[in-house]
């Protein structure tokens, strides 16, 4: 699975922050440094406007890692900062909160830069400053990104720049469009993402040499592993690092059944009567092949079920559209191929369904693929449903993930 894809449609379908039940951990520690959390928004040295900007995005109070991050990021002398959080909690709106805070909007060229490893993910980032910051009419993003061209020597008079490596990098040294020795604050997003993508990780680490001594810098990473600690070590001097532990999957909340059928008919009825027999808020059906989810999406639109369909010959916008769809409750099933079995969590959905079983190419059950198929439910300490549905020859396997799983 492509991880900048799976980010990117976790950003989408996370419009109110994950709950997480793990307490922010700090790694490691400058004495000099504020370490103190807030529980309002209220607590922090921000202007009324951006305090109006981040109710009007529905943020009551601080998130776990908000809470804890903001008042080292806010802190004068600015401090730097490596931050590990997932998905869904908050990050993006507090790094967004820390750009917008350090701006002179007076100043109109850039002073803040922040990197993403793909486009869609820039995009993203730029709509929540960009929302954050409605009230603080006099400050303006802008996007380095491909398709958005600017001539050579054009100064941007936008504070807040966002945009990926390369096309950064061609602003800052080959454009002069960016004057990297005026930038007060640096973050770069996705960290653990642009590490396994070539030449991101060189092209961010070229332009934060560049940058003036005292810039701000802020790393966030989705995973904490040792790759990322190296590059963060690489990147961000005299940090303080702080750690939401990651959520668990656990099966313990979720009941599975498993149906023998006799063929993709078969299968087909067993699922009707499923429809027919349990109240299902929104389900994920998976299927082993784009095929196969072709022809039982197919099936279930005829019988009426609105169905959305997620496979891996979809472009990247496709599948937000389909995402988005499906977070939004126009659909009420999803049926994915494994291109979406892993990192998506819709809080909604009550019912997981694997159409067929994960097997891999030596037939043998994908233990860790079933393992995130089926935790697609029962997401946050929520009770959830996991149907699997098997022919008669392959009970063996079912004998598998039971022993497995114990």
């Amino acid at each position: 699975v492509n991880l900048a894809e799976a980010s990117l449609l976790n950003k989408l379908i996370h419009t109110s922050l994950v709950e997480s039940s793990h307490s922010v951990e700090i790694l490691q520690q400058d004495p000099r440094s504020p370490l103190f959390s807030i529980k309002t928004f209220e607590e922090l040295p921000l202007k009324k406007e951006l305090l109006e900007g981040i109710y009007a995005m529905g943020f009551n109070r601080p998130s776990k890692i908000q809470g804890t991050a903001l008042p080292i990021m806010l802190a004068y002398p600015p401090q730097n900062l490596i931050a590990q959080s997932q998905s869904g909690t908050g990050k993006t709106a507090a790094f967004a909160l820390a750009m917008l805070s350090r701006v002179n909007a007076t100043e109109k060229h850039p002073q803040c830069l922040c990197l993403a490893p793909t486009y869609e993910l820039a995009l993203q980032i730029g709509q929540v400053i960009e929302k954050i910051g409605l009230f603080c009419t006099d400050i303006r993003v802008t996007y380095a990104i491909r398709g958005n061209r600017v001539r050579q020597g054009t100064v941007s008079k936008e504070q807040i720049v966002v945009g990926t490596p390369g096309t950064m990098l061609d602003w800052c040294f080959k454009l002069k469009v960016v004057d990297l020795s005026r930038i007060r604050l640096f973050v770069l997003d996705e960290a653990d993402i642009m590490i396994d993508t070539q030449n991101l990780s060189h092209q961010s680490i070229r332009i934060h040499r560049a940058l003036p001594k005292s810039c701000q810098l802020l790393l966030f990473s989705a995973t904490f592993r040792e790759r990322v600690r190296a590059f963060a070590r690489q990147i961000v001097a005299n940090s303080i690092v702080i750690k939401l532990r990651e959520e668990e999957l656990t099966l313990t909340n979720i009941r599975q059944y498993f149906i023998v059928c006799q063929g993709r008919e078969h299968k087909y009825r067993a699922l009707c009567n499923i429809y027919g027999s349990i109240t299902i808020g929104q389900a994920m059906i998976f299927c082993q092949t784009r095929k196969s989810a072709e022809w039982l999406a197919a099936e279930m639109c005829r019988d009426g079920h609105q169905v959305g369909i997620l496979t891996g010959d979809l472009t990247v916008a496709q599948r937000a559209v389909t995402i988005q769809r499906f977070r939004d409750g126009q659909e009420k099933v999803l049926i994915a191929t494994n291109v979406c079995a892993r990192g998506i969590d819709v809080q909604q959905v009550t019912v997981v369904v694997n159409f067929s079983l994960p097997m891999d190419e030596k037939n043998e059950p994908e233990l860790e693929t079933y393992l995130h198929r089926i935790g697609r439910t029962g997401r946050f300490g929520k009770q959830g449903i996991a149907f699997s549905m098997v022919h008669n020859q392959s009970l063996w396997a079912i004998e598998v993930i039971e022993k497995h799983f114990r």
